[in-house]
């Protein structure tokens, strides 16, 4: 039977076998589509939530759906194709969300700056949460073949997850 699976996989590809270790913080990396629906920034929630618990980071668990939220949210209402896309990376004990979504960059300067303004207002509470946890947020234009406009957060462990040991404190938490 071995002989067999071997014949039928292509001989230039590597073979890497499923790492049979369970997950950890490094491991994160997602990217999902999602449709342009006004359900899918409660879906990205819940997929993220089984991510962080997944990989072992719930301390982190408030000001990351908070983040990915704001930024689906923001999406959602700005995109102006079928759907958009989310990624969630953990690198350097940091958690990075970063959404793009097709709304081209203006280049008629007032509609440009009418345009972020109304952007901004609407990641106004992500601003707040990424200050919170000594993060950085922003958008620009997209660097993908598509265009569009790309918007991220970067929210650091320690940081966040005293952000979330605050609002537990307060019983706000997301959980």
């Amino acid at each position: 039977m071995p002989e067999a699976r071997s014949a039928a996989r292509c001989p230039l590809a590597p073979a890497y076998p499923a790492d049979p270790s369970p997950p950890r913080p490094e491991t994160l990396a997602y990217s999902l589509t999602l449709p342009a629906a006004l359900s899918s920034p409660a879906v990205a929630r819940a997929a993220t939530r089984a991510f962080l618990r997944a990989h072992a980071l719930p301390d982190i668990m408030d000001a990351a759906l908070q983040a990915v939220g704001e930024l689906t949210a923001t999406a959602a209402q700005f995109t102006q194709a079928p759907d958009y896309y989310l990624s969630l990376r953990y690198r350097a004990a940091t958690l990075r969300v970063i959404v793009y979504d097709s709304h081209p960059r203006h280049t008629q300067p007032r509609l440009a700056a009418a345009c972020d303004t109304r952007r901004r207002a609407a990641l106004r509470v992500l601003a707040c949460v990424c200050r919170a946890c000594e993060g950085d947020w922003g958008f620009g234009e997209s660097r993908e073949p598509g265009g569009g406009t790309r918007m991220w957060a970067t929210l650091p462990r320690t940081t966040a997850a005293a952000y979330c040991s605050a609002a537990a404190a307060l019983g706000t938490t997301s959980t």
